[in-house]
């Protein structure tokens, strides 16, 4: 997993609410094998046309958007069914942030365990960086994950939270599995003095 220190990145704004699992990737491609490039999935359904062309319209097509790293939605970002896929599809494609006023809670938890960091900002925060970020295709947002800011196109910073777990996994690029293998040799000995404690009775 990549660690998340502080990123600068092209924003891409989703000015909606409620966009759920089954939009960021469809159920169609839930028996793909992780080892895919689940980013070629994201938003399939508004990114491509039937006919597999580029849907022009898509903000995601659009030349300024196509190197976001970051993306800027509308309350309830992520809500639906509990996909774990659909986190593989942002990160995938690069998206490394996710700045919303609300998540869908099953997505918010499958976030930080894949490397991917949602931000929750207060809804007129919000408002004002989308329309930042329309006005001026292309611009910047940046994310300080030990600081824990998030500065706008205009200069302007906002402090988030986050539990103190998951950030140190992000910074330190590790997921659960990697997190408890730093503790083997406590593990081992934890093993070893119940062993002889239960060997004596």
């Amino acid at each position: 997993m990549e660690a998340f220190q502080r990123l600068d990145a092209v924003a891409l704004p989703v000015p909606r609410s409620n966009v759920d699992t089954d939009q960021v990737v469809p159920a169609r491609y839930l028996q793909k094998p992780r080892s895919d490039d689940f980013g070629a999935y994201l938003f399939s359904n508004m990114r491509f046309d039937k006919d597999g062309s580029e849907n022009p319209d898509f903000v995601l097509n659009q030349p300024p958007y196509r190197a976001s790293r970051i993306v800027v939605a509308q309350r309830n970002f992520g809500c639906g069914s509990s996909r774990e896929h659909a986190v593989w599809a942002l990160y995938d494609y690069g998206i490394r942030a996710v700045i919303a006023p609300s998540f869908g809670d099953i997505f918010h938890s499958n976030s930080l365990k894949n490397g991917l960091l949602p931000i929750v900002l207060p809804d007129t925060t919000v408002a004002s960086l989308l329309r930042q970020i329309q006005d001026r295709p292309g611009v910047h947002i940046v994310v300080d994950l030990a600081a824990q800011t998030v500065t706008a196109p205009d200069g302007a910073t906002y402090s988030f939270q986050i539990d103190a777990f998951p950030k140190q996994c992000l910074l330190e690029g590790m997921d659960e599995l990697d997190y408890t293998l730093t503790l083997s040799d406590r593990i081992a000995d934890f093993e070893r003095r119940h062993a002889t404690s239960a060997a004596q009775g």
